[in-house]
């Protein structure tokens, strides 16, 4: 056996007794801890990476490199008068244990840049797209004008405040004048041209049937409208009502997100007469102004900022480019990530509940609204006893997750909306890329008993990386399901960290952490140049490094090596 032989023998050798015997433990921990970080409720973040091996085996873990060392050592004495051959089998394995430590050193220099970028930019608080207010509380506040749309339990209406009059502007234009607008100018961006400077608000009136007349029976009932207001949306003496006979704080807020809606005001008026009211919605009136209506007299108005569209709506009338669609995928990732983050599940997520603008540069910014059935649960786990059949599992049926629609109601049985909002995102992307969504109608699956191969075919024009992110989003395991956060970061890494990408593998992360501080100092010099800090693109950067976690990150790596290496092997057969 030659040296050089006998050397790659040892150091296979030396990884292999240490990986499958004193490391063994330390892996069905770092397997359950990562099973953790794919269930539903808040992640533990830590100072310092997870240890491959567990506590009684502390000293291994914290100085392998000495071990190394002793190993080395031990070889030349003991096998001093042995064959070279022996020698050398022993002082390869000793470099094989230190190997290890070189890898959890590389961990540890990874986990700490990590910590240093997040540190960074989550100082960098995202700004409300309004300037801030100090009035607004009252109906008689602000001027209503059209009504813009109309759901299930509510209608919404573009306002304007008379304590900030709205500067003059060429002209108000409605969607029929958004679509003429645009086969003209045959430019997705004509979308733009919408004037909201008349009315840069929008009232949503929610529709009040059982919630009795005082103000503290209908915020309780409908409180959960009330988890994206800001900190300033109720007066003083509302933030504390009446639950079940005690005083006790309103239901927990999600902060701030460039892609999660955000409530201005949040108060409770009289339901006035407006206009397309008796034509519209009747029956939800109350009786002094409609005979027959079974609605009460004061309801929940909310104030939020008028976009020109919804997802929907823009969908039918323009396709966005592979970037844009790529960038709108991430986008709702990205909000669903924060979400979970906060311990709310939003239920109901569908192309007519995100909302639509556009950047200085015409890229749509999405932005996810109406919250009425969403999960805001004070112990933030997104899980729900489902013990009767009168739970509810959320809003559309057609988009809810398999593990949602298939559980049947029984003692212990719990509702996981964990990766549920993720499962919604992969059916919504089918239609950001211009295909009828499989689950409605028009396709024909149920969520209840589709099966994976028969998802339809995404458009050869879609990225083969976004193509596997929407597969895996759609997986019916939600066990074999990545989070919103790794499936963005997989996105996030696809658009940009391509060349880091290149020959790496799932465990070195040296190269993935130079290009991630390459990628701070870049988009912090973007952000002090000004204007570009308002666009999608820089939004979504500064979000995917405010949010950096070396476990989600290798995740994300290993699962798009993976894909690229499904699409070789499906090439090469072909």
């Amino acid at each position: 056996m030659s040296v050089k032989h006998a050397i790659s023998r040892g150091l296979e050798l030396g990884r292999s007794v240490f990986q499958l015997g004193l490391l063994k433990s330390g892996g069905r921990l770092a397997a359950k801890l990562r099973a953790d970080r794919f269930r539903a409720g808040p992640s533990v973040r830590t100072a310092q990476p997870q240890a491959f091996l567990p506590s009684r085996y502390r000293y291994y873990r914290t100085s392998l490199k000495g071990l190394a060392a002793q190993l080395q050592s031990a070889g030349f004495r003991r096998f001093a008068g042995g064959s070279p051959r022996n020698r050398a089998v022993f002082l390869a394995f000793g470099l094989g244990v230190g190997l290890i430590e070189q890898q959890l050193e590389d961990d540890r220099k990874s986990a700490s840049t990590c910590q240093e970028i997040q540190a960074v930019f989550r100082k960098k608080k995202f700004q409300a797209p309004l300037k801030p207010f100090t009035s607004g509380f009252k109906l008689e506040d602000y001027i209503l004008g059209n009504q813009i749309g109309k759901g299930s339990n509510a209608a919404v209406y573009e306002a304007a405040a008379q304590f900030a009059p709205p500067k003059q502007s060429a002209r108000k234009c409605s969607l029929v004048q958004i679509k003429e607008d645009e086969v003209e100018t045959e430019a997705p961006r004509s979308l733009t041209c919408c004037s909201l400077r008349n009315f840069p608000f929008a009232i949503k009136m929610m529709w009040n049937f059982g919630a009795g007349s005082s103000s503290e029976a209908i915020l309780k009932s409908m409180s959960q409208e009330l988890v994206p207001a800001g900190p300033h949306a109720l007066k003083q003496e509302k933030e504390e009502i009446t639950l079940d006979g005690h005083f006790g704080v309103l239901p927990k807020r999600v902060s701030a997100h460039p892609n999660v809606i955000r409530v201005y005001r949040a108060f409770t008026a009289d339901v006035p007469l407006l206009p397309g009211a008796q034509e519209e919605y009747p029956d939800v009136l109350p009786p002094r102004l409609n005979p027959a209506g079974l609605g009460n007299n004061r309801t929940l108005f909310l104030v939020m900022k008028n976009y020109p569209c919804t997802l929907r709506q823009y969908l039918e009338m323009s396709t966005p480019s592979r970037r844009q669609g790529t960038l709108m995928v991430l986008q709702l990732l990205e909000g669903v990530d924060h979400l979970c983050r906060e311990g709310v599940a939003h239920r109901d997520l569908k192309s007519d509940n995100v909302l639509l603008e556009f950047d200085s540069d015409g890229c749509p910014r999405l932005v996810i609204s109406d919250f009425g059935c969403c999960l805001a649960q004070s112990d933030s786990s997104l899980q729900l006893p489902f013990n009767s059949i009168w739970v509810s599992k959320g809003g559309n049926a057609s988009l809810m997750a398999p593990e949602v629609a298939t559980a049947v109601p029984g003692c212990g049985v719990m509702l996981d909306y964990g990766k549920a909002d993720a499962w919604a995102v992969g059916a919504i992307s089918y239609e950001i890329f211009g295909q009828q969504n499989p689950f409605y109608r028009a396709v024909g699956l149920e969520s209840r008993n589709y099966q994976e191969k028969q998802l339809p075919p995404l458009p050869s024009t879609v990225p083969a990386d976004v193509q596997f992110v929407i597969r895996l989003l759609l997986r019916r395991n939600p066990n074999k399901r990545p989070t919103a956060r790794v499936a963005a970061n997989m996105l996030h890494l696809s658009l940009w960290g391509r060349k880091a990408l290149a020959n790496q593998d799932s465990v070195g992360m040296r190269k993935l952490a130079d290009w991630l501080l390459c990628q701070s100092a870049m988009v912090l010099l973007k952000g002090c140049q000004g204007p570009s800090g308002n666009r999608v693109e820089a939004e979504l950067q500064r979000s995917f490094l405010a949010n950096l976690e070396l476990e989600d990150l290798r995740t994300a790596v290993g699962f798009l090596l993976y894909g690229r290496e499904q699409s070789q092997a499906c090439v090469l057969s072909v």
